[in-house]
């Protein structure tokens, strides 16, 4: 059963009543569920469908298509030489089809692009001579090299430009979805732990279908992530060489990001990481931006001066702090570090990673809904020999109704006691905010918690408050 999608569903049930051709890019990182949805919302029943072959050579490609053909019902017929006749196999495959729509599905297409193989000038006389020729026809391509589709099929330039006529980015699930997952599943979680488990992996359904009920989360993690022959042991680096044929610069920039809470500035990626500024490095910092593994963002009142990189990805941040800490081998790593300093240092900023992630869950439960808002961070660097400290502020939500709500966020296991000092520090952050930017409109303490605030003389003195159910809408 199909969890969630519910308005990629509809977009791929609107093809069926479209009055022209359909090609439609799906693209989105690993494991994130693109054949799935694709497969369930069809009921997996296609005029044709094939699978790229993983490294292998064109005369592997060329043979398993043709076997995918005859599957499809086209007689037998000489194995093609080159990408141009095997299109040309797919167009009397589907023109001797009966009349009605007729759903063309190619998964890891990128695998099918091999060196010196003209696979995309195929594809491009395929679509461009025949298909867009006829009405009747839904070619949908995806795979898990996320930048290759973007590169050569939605931003593609040559024959193939502006000729997708739908594009679907499959991003992880919400929380709701997750939680959705989880009672399919019998798992039987509570919210927190929902949470805590959505901090580690993120909302990606592969690594959530390992997840066991027998087992408590913390066991979970342990068998998954620690233990030898864990499922998640080796994910580190498939994920990036599944995404990006050349992950090098990708995996250096993430690892110099990982260090950085606030994030850093592209000039300071590059002395970090010592890559040379060219377009190597620019098409990198765009790439892990498409896939959502960092965010791009700029301090209130600034459009694009100083913008900062932010790592973003729950599983990589996740991995620099757990999984590649732990040189022993130790099968209970994630048990054993419950509840120490590196464990509360995580989980804080982890938080703010998941709030970040659900900004229109914090919005609409803030009854903003219909009011236009924008998202920033703000840092302010005292000046040199200023006995004041700076100001760090991870999430400012202006918006156009003349008020700014400067958030706090705060992960707890019960309702969070918020102290006469903490509380000081927040007020000293919107005066230096309302100092520094000169801002007229009305500034707000907010706090963003998991099971809200204890009911102390403190709490009356923020405005407003968002708990963690208000993450699950």
């Amino acid at each position: 059963m199909l969890i969630g999608r519910e308005q990629e569903q509809v977009l791929l049930h609107s093809l069926l009543k479209s009055d022209q051709s359909e090609f439609v890019a799906i693209y989105g990182r690993r494991r994130v569920g693109k054949t799935f949805l694709v497969r369930e919302t069809f009921n997996y029943t296609f005029a044709f469908q094939h699978t790229g072959l993983l490294d292998a050579p064109m005369s592997e490609q060329l043979n398993e298509f043709r076997e995918s053909l005859y599957s499809a019902g086209l007689p037998q017929s000489p194995k093609p030489k080159t990408w141009g006749d095997a299109f040309r196999l797919l167009q009397r495959l589907l023109a001797g089809l009966p009349e009605g729509k007729k759903v063309v599905f190619i998964d890891e297409l990128p695998w099918m692009d091999t060196p010196k193989s003209n696979f995309i000038r195929a594809l491009d006389h395929f679509w461009n001579a025949w298909a867009t020729t006829r009405k009747d026809i839904i070619l949908i391509v995806c795979g898990s090299a996320t930048s290759w589709i973007i590169d050569n099929i939605v931003m593609n330039y040559g024959g193939l430009h502006d000729r997708i006529t739908r594009q679907m980015l499959l991003r992880p699930f919400t929380l709701r979805e997750c939680e959705l997952y989880s009672r399919k599943n019998k798992l039987d979680f509570t919210r927190r732990q929902i949470l805590e488990t959505y901090m580690i992996m993120g909302g990606i359904p592969y690594y959530w279908s390992f997840l066991r009920s027998d087992q408590s989360v913390a066991q979970n993690i342990d068998r998954m992530f620690f233990e030898e022959n864990g499922e998640m042991v080796h994910e580190y680096d498939a994920l990036y060489a599944s995404l990006f044929r050349h992950p090098k610069p990708h995996i250096e920039i993430v690892s110099a990001l990982a260090s950085k809470k606030a994030g850093m500035t592209r000039e300071e990626i590059l002395l970090s990481t010592g890559l040379n500024d060219n377009e190597t490095f620019s098409k990198a910092l765009k790439e892990l931006e498409q896939c959502s593994f960092i965010r791009k963002y700029t301090m209130i009142g600034n459009k694009s001066k100083g913008a900062l990189f932010q790592l973003m990805d729950n599983y990589t941040l996740f991995w620099f702090k757990f999984i590649s800490e732990n040189s022993r081998g130790e099968t209970h790593f994630w048990s054993s570090n419950l509840d120490t300093g590196v464990y509360d240092n995580w989980v804080g900023l982890a938080f703010e990673r998941v709030c970040l992630q659900h900004l229109e869950q914090i919005k609409k439960a803030m009854g903003l809904s219909v009011v236009i808002s924008t998202a920033h961070s703000w840092t302010w660097k005292a000046p040199k020999g200023s006995q004041d400290p700076g100001v760090q502020v991870d999430l400012l939500i202006d918006r156009n109704d003349d008020l700014i709500n400067l958030c706090e966020m705060k992960y707890s296991k019960a309702p969070y006691p918020l102290s006469s000092e903490e509380l000081s520090r927040m007020e000293y952050r919107k005066s230096v905010f309302k100092r520094e930017t000169g801002t007229r409109k009305r500034v707000v303490l907010t706090m963003i918690t998991t099971f809200g605030l204890t009911d102390n003389a403190n709490a009356a003195d923020i405005p407003v408050k968002v708990k963690m159910d208000d993450l699950f809408l």
